[in-house]
């Protein structure tokens, strides 16, 4: 391989030092730092090792062997910053963290090659590699406490404020937590991101969280090279722009002694106040942005060698020469060998296997073990009188037949009983008991630990979430309107979705996100607060959508999605009809037919609902309507006037919208051999499209037909009854398929 300008420069500025006198190893590398010489000499061959696997990488890539990668050359003074830390300590990274996990690896009693390999191998997409296998390159490790980051553009930092929030959490609560009790979070990003809405979010609710008096560990890194792609950050835009909350630290990342001293005195600032801060460290980006990345194309040639002036790896070469702990020859000679010796790592890495099926590549997203969730949703508080008192004073299987609202509140008063590390949080949910009053009482029975408000902005209340659940809890956030959801929809697929992907399910964010949805309010107008679109949800590869309708259904339903949470780490959305909370009626007024008692424990296994499990109303043999949400009472209004009539219909509520039931649909459809789709969401990416698509692909020959809402936002009052699916246009479809 031709050495391009960053070798080049390497070679020919070690070549030129001037040795310094010896000096002991184990003193100050030089006058006023920390560094003794034997740590500088150690992070000078993580930050090698981070150099030549880059160099490794456009190697691989010229032999067709390497795949596209984001280096790290010119950050690797980030080694100091893993150094400044402990092996127990979250970390998530910024992508230019080379020297920064091989740091971590060696620091936790691994031999040098083995964080090397852990890299090559990702880089040649084996499947050997320790955490994505084959299926990204990232940096992450279960036994290092790395958490691997896909973002680019920074989504992982409110995830990062959650995880420093949940290692306090779980130990106030006492419960068993992933990370020891004095562990902080350390969280590293490029100076671009810090401009990206997520970043600011985490950003501003660490210092949120600060300002309250809440213990919030993390260490935020933000690696500062001056150029987003190629696109120039201002000078100093970090260090004017940064928090004011936030205790401010600023290192050289081009002086390994700085980065050094700055990051140990950063980490114990925030180990020892609990409190929150950001680490400004200048660096520089040399080798271009990523891949086949043509500096020359968006920067000047006085530029590029700026940067390479200020090279770290030759200003580490340079503190050792002078402090007479090694010579150039000695330095360019293990160069040399280090880099032969990687690229023969590169090329057997290389011929390891690789993920060459569907179901292989797969396999992390959504693991199911239906017998393991059915035994969890039947875990209950056996202190019979423990329980009476969080349901103040009265079990709720002696209420009487309970609203949806009131049938999901006592679920979570039961879940929260039973099960210590469960958090309901969200914007509201607390004193107010949530928009809709479905959280009501919870706080007042389990204590603010455990019930608490947010502050308003849902990428904050989803990242709490995700590091609560990787952190060990059981996270339960509400996101107050289905729309509100999209606010900060990449949170779910960006972040929660990928997690177990790219990690092989050795990382999981086990959570139950509940959202107040769909459409249907009488009076309500705008796409916020009346909205019923789902579509973004069902595109998430693993992710579990529930739609109950019914009150027994939330109860059984949310029991499932908690236990599913916990025992495969699945992340699942709970969308809760808005329109339905407090209905009681089903045909006639005060006929209390959409009321239901809640099951006692006892009878939670014989009641368990199974996820991807439909329910079926009647037994009519001319039509089957195939609904959910709203859907559901409109149709079973619909089925029976028809039935009235002579027709024989049966009704068929999917409940789960992904995975969908298919195997009940099928069922349901081939009784009949006539399907009417009663879809409240919209004509276009609706639900009603999947569900042809599935009755086609299963070889229903028989009659399809759907009634939808209309490709249109929700307007204000009576308005919306113009778009919104109805009662008349399901009968009148019904009819029409019928005759």
């Amino acid at each position: 391989m031709v050495r391009d300008i960053v070798e080049t420069h390497f070679a020919e500025a070690v070549a030129a030092l001037s040795p310094g006198a010896p000096r002991d190893a184990g003193l100050p590398v030089r006058e006023g730092t920390g560094l003794t010489g034997a740590r500088c000499r150690e992070l000078f061959e993580f930050q090698l090792g981070s150099r030549l696997l880059d160099v490794t990488a456009r190697w691989l890539r010229e032999q067709g062997q390497g795949f596209y990668t984001i280096g790290s050359a010119g950050h690797e003074g980030n080694a100091a910053i893993a150094a400044a830390l402990r092996t127990t300590d979250p970390a998530l990274l910024h992508y230019r963290s080379g020297a920064f996990y091989l740091t971590r690896s060696a620091m936790a009693g691994r031999l040098p090659e083995e964080g090397l390999r852990d890299v090559l191998l990702g880089l040649t997409a084996a499947t050997e590699e320790p955490i994505a296998g084959g299926r990204h390159k990232v940096f992450g490790h279960p036994d290092l406490a790395v958490i691997p980051q896909t973002s680019t553009i920074a989504s992982h930092l409110p995830r990062a404020v959650g995880v420093a929030f949940a290692i306090e959490r779980a130990r106030q609560l006492g419960v068993p937590g992933a990370w020891p009790d004095d562990a902080i979070t350390v969280c590293s990003f490029g100076d671009a991101s810090i401009n990206h809405a997520s970043a600011l979010s985490g950003l501003n609710t660490a210092a949120y969280g600060s300002h309250q008096g809440l213990a919030l560990p993390i260490l935020f890194v933000c690696e500062d090279n001056g150029l987003g792609i190629s696109v120039r950050t201002p000078q100093g835009w970090v260090e004017g722009a940064h928090h004011p909350l936030l205790r401010y630290f600023a290192a050289d990342g081009c002086d390994l002694a700085d980065v050094h001293d700055v990051a140990r005195s950063a980490a114990e600032h925030v180990r020892t106040h609990r409190a929150p801060a950001l680490l400004h460290v200048n660096t520089v980006r040399l080798m271009g942005h990523a891949g086949s990345d043509v500096e020359l194309s968006y920067r000047t040639k006085r530029e590029i060698n700026g940067d390479l002036e200020r090279d770290p790896l030759v200003a580490t070469a340079r503190l050792l020469v002078e402090a007479g702990l090694t010579t150039p020859d000695e330095l360019l000679l293990h160069y040399d060998t280090t880099r032969e010796h990687l690229f023969k790592m590169a090329m057997e890495s290389s011929r390891r296997p690789r993920l060459i099926s569907a179901a292989d590549i797969m396999e992390p997203l959504a693991p199911r073990t239906p017998e393991a969730v059915a035994s969890a949703s039947t875990v209950f508080s056996e202190d019979t009188e423990a329980r009476i008192k969080a349901f103040g004073g009265k079990l709720p299987e002696q209420e009487g037949p309970l609203t949806l609202s009131q049938a999901i509140n006592r679920t979570l008063t039961d879940a929260l009983a039973a099960h210590p590390d469960v958090l309901v949080f969200g914007e509201d949910v607390a004193r107010k008991g949530g928009v809709y009053g479905v959280t009501r009482g919870l706080q007042k029975r389990f204590g603010l630990g455990r019930v608490f408000d947010t502050h308003l902005d849902e990428q904050a209340v989803l990242g709490l979430a995700l590091g609560s659940g990787v952190s060990g809890l059981l996270p339960v956030p509400e996101i107050q309107y289905l729309a509100y959801l999209h606010n900060a929809l990449d949170q779910i697929r960006g972040e929660a979705a990928t997690l177990p992907f790219f990690s092989q399910g050795a990382f999981r964010n086990p959570m139950v996100v509940r959202v107040a949805s769909y459409a249907y309010q009488k009076g309500f107008g705008g796409h916020f607060h009346n909205d019923n679109s789902i579509a973004a949800l069902r595109d998430i590869p693993g992710l579990v959508v529930a739609s109950p309708a019914r009150p027994d259904d939330a109860a059984s339903m949310l029991r499932t999605c908690l236990a599913a949470a916990r025992t495969d780490g699945s992340v699942c959305i709970f969308l809760e009809p808005i329109a339905l909370y407090n209905t009681r009626d089903l045909f006639e007024d005060d006929d209390k037919g959409w009321l239901s008692p809640y099951v006692p424990p006892a009878r939670w296994a014989e009641t368990h609902i199974p996820i991807g499990r439909a329910r079926s109303y009647g037994d009519g043999r001319d039509l089957t309507i195939v609904t959910f949400g709203n859907g559901l009472r409109m149709s079973l209004r619909t089925a029976v006037r028809l039935t009235a009539e002579g027709f024989s219909c049966r009704v068929l509520d999917l409940r789960w919208l992904s995975p969908l039931p298919v195997e009940d649909l099928m069922r349901a459809a081939d009784l009949t051999g006539k399907v009417l789709i009663a879809d409240e969401t919209r004509r276009t990416g609706g639900v009603s499209e999947t569900i042809i698509a599935e009755l086609l692909d299963g070889g229903f020959t028989g009659k399809i037909a759907r009634v939808t809402s209309s490709d249109s936002f929700i307007p204000l009052g009576e308005a919306a009854k113009h778009v919104l699916l109805s009662e008349d246009a399901i009968e009148a479809a019904a009819r029409k398929l019928l005759s």
